[in-house]
């Protein structure tokens, strides 16, 4: 036999096994993808003939679909869908078609595909209750009523149900300035303004001055025109301009208030108090409760009821808590959080049998408030028994999922959004067996956010050394060891930066292990004597992990040694955590994560915190202390930081 013979035999021998024949395809589904971008049926066709039962084959046969949909085949994209049925290219494909049929008022095609969808966006859902409008059905208007109360920025296929139910007569001018309201406060002021559209002719405000008022509050009060308090819309444009001032200063907001409260009616007054009263909590200030007091009855939202039961914590007002909370909507006040800061409130009140009922009911929880629910009941924060390991057999149909395959092979070509969305469909409906499976399938591919993922889904059988991985071990305890770093904290925050994805990068630029933005990591790298550093190697993982716990370690030195705070500085900033530290009595440190202003920095503190109770706890074998770990956050000090560019 000729040599090139057998090394083509050979060739051809190798790619016949499964891995490899997969991969070897991998650029002709590249070529496919690049083309389906770049609008050329070509080439990519010539790739569709050329991908074979590659895991994404079906994704090259949507993408020629797609590209062939103004084509009106609608029985091509029938068979595909068929076929795909309850798979996410399926899912996908089908949403897109009913966009395309709704663009074209294609309604009864639209009804006839919508109920096959699993889990449809709101988007599509409006384009199936606009079907629906369309054949006369105006029973649909009782369930868009909700749009009006809770979509503050709709998409445009939900705006003509909003239409349909002015046109209605479904709501009043009351609901359209409630609903404008509700969008202010939530920083949607072009949705508002577009809302104000919906009030009759007379009573709508001129356009520029309410633009105006957006922009330059303060200067549009000073410019009130006479007897301004006998009409409804420029009292509401005062209001307005209360809102907008408070949201940039509050004490100021409160004093323009003050001049021209008698003249505005009472839920003038009364939602403008609550604005200020809303950004007075977010800044700590001591006035915040006083100011909710002079909001009265004014309804609030689920963040004014937040923020009034945090600005009640910072002030020790069990009292105040316990009555907020109790006020809440039933949804809000059912969050773990809120569950517990109503227990609190009752024991502060000496109600132990009541605090201890609504402590049971979130103990267990593997979460912040869950944690310091067992706490309060005595109980240990320990993981729950290991699981069984999954079995051969377990293993070998998590391998073979086509879900799972596909998202594996997004993964392998750095698709990481497409990988992500098809791992997470394809969990769906799974077991608790199934997701340990899946989850060990990700851990032995060291897709290690896949794997944590799924573990935590897990209901009655947990594995939490899946869910708390501990990957680059060596490397990471070394570098705590060498700053002097609990290890258990260190990998606690690692998991919430970047889930251990070496090459994750954020939104804000922040990249590697340990999510470094450039000019701190250039920073640090200075700091140390880190020698021809180059942003280039953020991603390297010993150069990564080194700067990264220098700079947990610098943070820790600059801010009293406290975990809380070192916490919050590494998301937000050192100057901000400090500034978020109380004025003058010590501070619990689960009230400084709650109150922390930002939803992104409180939310990442506490599962730092949680977190590192888990790996104290897997990596010592013996229970770990959440309460111990927060303690008590001190004053704050007028002494500068030792580090005053500290980034």
């Amino acid at each position: 036999m000729k040599l090139p013979l057998v090394l083509a035999g050979l060739a051809s021998l190798f790619l016949s096994l499964p891995g490899v024949a997969q991969e070897g395809r991998d650029d002709i589904f590249l070529t496919a993808r690049d083309a389906f971008r770049n609008g050329d049926r070509i080439r990519l066709d010539n790739a569709a003939a050329r991908i074979g039962n590659h895991e994404l084959a079906a994704y090259v046969e949507n993408y020629q679909l797609r590209m062939r949909i103004d084509d009106g085949d609608s029985e091509a994209l029938r068979a595909f869908l068929a076929r795909q049925e309850g798979s996410s290219v399926a899912e996908r494909l089908r949403a897109d078609w009913i966009r395309w049929l709704g663009k074209r008022s294609q309604w009864s095609e639209v009804e006839r595909e919508y109920p096959k969808l699993l889990a449809p966006e709101p988007e599509v859902t409006c384009l199936y209750q606009q079907a629906r409008l369309a054949r006369g059905d105006r029973s649909m208007l009782d369930e868009v009523e909700h749009l009006w109360r809770e979509m503050l920025d709709p998409p445009a296929a939900c705006q003509p149900l909003l239409d349909a139910l002015v046109r209605a007569q479904r709501v009043g001018v009351d609901d359209v300035w409630n609903r404008m309201r509700r969008q202010l406060e939530a920083g949607r002021t072009g949705p508002a303004r577009a809302t104000l559209n919906y009030l009759p002719e007379s009573q709508m405000p001129d356009g520029r001055r309410y633009e105006l008022t957006i922009a330059g509050p303060q200067a549009q009060l000073a410019k009130l025109p006479a007897r301004w308090q006998d009409k409804r819309t420029l009292r509401e444009l005062v209001a307005i301009a209360i809102q907008r001032l408070a949201v940039s200063d509050p004490r100021l907001a409160a004093n323009e208030l003050e001049k021209r409260q008698a003249l505005l009616h009472p839920s003038e007054r009364e939602w403008a108090w609550s604005q200020i009263a809303q950004q007075g909590a977010r800044r700590h200030l001591p006035e915040a409760l006083d100011w909710y007091a002079r909001a009265g009855s004014a309804p609030l939202s689920d963040e004014g009821f937040q923020w009034k039961v945090r600005a009640a914590l910072r002030k020790l007002d069990w009292s105040n808590v316990r009555n907020t909370i109790q006020a809440m909507p039933a949804e809000l006040a059912a969050r773990p959080e809120w569950i517990y800061w109503l227990g609190r409130a009752y024991k502060a009140g000496g109600q132990t049998a009541e605090a201890d009922a609504l402590f049971a009911r979130i103990t267990g929880q593997a979460n912040f408030y869950g944690n310091l629910a067992d706490e309060e009941l005595g109980r240990s924060v320990t993981p729950p028994p290991r699981a069984r390991a999954p079995s051969a057999e377990e293993l070998r149909e998590a391998k073979d999922n086509p879900g799972l395959r596909r998202a594996l092979a997004f993964l392998r070509l750095n698709m990481r959004i497409e990988g992500v969305r098809e791992w997470n469909w394809s969990l769906r409906g799974m077991n608790d067996r199934q997701l340990l499976a899946a989850a060990e399938l990700a851990r032995h591919n060291q897709i290690w956010d896949r794997a944590i993922n799924t573990a935590e889904r897990t209901r009655d059988e947990h594995d939490y050394t899946l869910r708390f991985l501990a990957p680059y071990d060596e490397q990471v305890r070394a570098a705590a060891r060498n700053q002097t770093l609990d290890d258990a904290w260190v990998y606690g925050l690692m998991r919430q930066e970047s889930r251990f994805v070496t090459n994750a990068k954020s939104s804000a630029g922040a990249s590697g292990l340990m999510q470094l933005m450039p000019a701190t990591a250039k920073w640090v790298a200075n700091k140390i004597g880190l020698r021809d550093y180059h942003h280039g190697r953020v991603n390297d993982t010993e150069t990564n992990l080194l700067l990264g716990t220098s700079y947990m370690r610098l943070v820790m030195e600059n801010l009293d040694n406290h975990p809380v705070l070192a916490s919050a500085a590494y998301n937000a900033g050192p100057g901000r955590a400090k500034r978020w530290r109380p004025a003058e009595q010590a501070l619990e440190g689960a009230i400084y994560a709650e109150t922390i202003p930002f939803s992104e920095t409180r939310d990442y503190v506490k599962k730092v915190m949680s977190n590192a109770v888990y790996y104290s706890t897997l990596f010592n074998g013996k229970p770990d202390s959440l309460k111990a770990r927060l303690g008590t956050v001190q004053p704050a000090s007028a002494q500068p930081m030792k580090d005053a560019d500290l980034p």
